[in-house]
């Protein structure tokens, strides 16, 4: 059976809201990953804000039910030293009126001891709205690998509610290992992202690498069949795969998502 698949944004990140959903659904997909307002860091994509026109929020909704998508994880939340928590509340009411399972938090406060109270106070805005977090290592954050996301996560006490997004290109980037997924504790990880990629990339490409050109499935050596049953059983998955090179060529939205959908399942065994 077909492991059930989201497409998250940046893999057709030139796609409006809408048309993620419908690149998700034409591409068998169950699911998406939406950032909820457009990123000056992803120059393809078109201008949009979900949190200041609630037309298109009623659209969006509309459009994920007639197609039967949901809405697995929710972008951008981040907590970086000058950051008020509560300038996330409307993001995070945004984000629970259209449905997220989960919130996805980037970490760049350098401050050990701000950060984690700054991390709790989030985690408890977000309980607020019924919405779950899910913390994602980044080696260029300040959460760069996996032990440093269980650590912090830790701190909420809260397994299955507040716990990591594993992104296997991050883990291969951070110096982790399938075994230390493997290994977290139960209830610690709630979500996974898959892309491949070669065996090494230059530091100071990290970013470029992770937000415009990772490889298919099966086209780098990441071993991806290995990394999703490193997962906790039945933890949801996406396909995390932009393709700058492929944006550039003209190859059209649909062909890009379906490719990388494609891509993944074959490398999971479910073609």
């Amino acid at each position: 059976m077909a492991p059930r698949l989201a497409l998250d944004h940046i893999t057709v990140m030139d796609a409006t809201p809408i048309q993620l959903v419908e690149a998700a659904s034409a591409s068998g997909c169950g699911g998406i990953c939406l950032f909820m307002e457009s990123m000056d860091v992803l120059p393809h994509m078109p201008p949009f804000n979900l949190y200041d026109d609630p037309a298109q929020r009623r659209a969006l909704k509309a459009r994920m039910a007639d197609l039967g998508i949901a809405l697995d994880l929710a972008y951008p939340f981040t907590l970086a030293g000058r950051t008020d928590v509560q300038t996330h509340k409307p993001a995070l009411a945004c984000a629970a009126e259209l449905g997220a399972g989960m919130v996805n938090l980037l970490v760049y406060d350098r401050d050990e001891a701000r950060r984690a109270d700054n991390f709790l106070a989030f985690c408890d805005l977000a309980r607020g709205f019924g919405l779950r977090v899910g913390v994602e290592f980044y080696p260029v954050s300040q959460i760069k690998s996996l032990p440093d996301a269980l650590n912090l996560v830790a701190l909420a006490k809260s397994p299955g509610t507040i716990g990591v997004n594993a992104d296997v290109l991050h883990l291969m980037r951070s110096g982790g290992t399938l075994a230390d997924l493997a290994a977290a504790p139960a209830g610690s990880i709630l979500y996974g992202q898959i892309a491949d990629g070669p065996a090494v990339c230059a530091a100071s490409s990290l970013d470029e690498e992770a937000s415009g050109q990772r490889a298919l499935a099966g086209d780098g050596v990441f071993d991806v069949a290995g990394f999703a049953r490193a997962l906790p059983l039945g933890c949801p998955i996406s396909v995390e795969i932009p393709q700058d090179a492929a944006i550039r060529a003209g190859r059209s939205r649909l062909d890009r998502a379906q490719r990388a959908v494609d891509s993944v399942r074959l490398a999971l065994g479910a073609a």
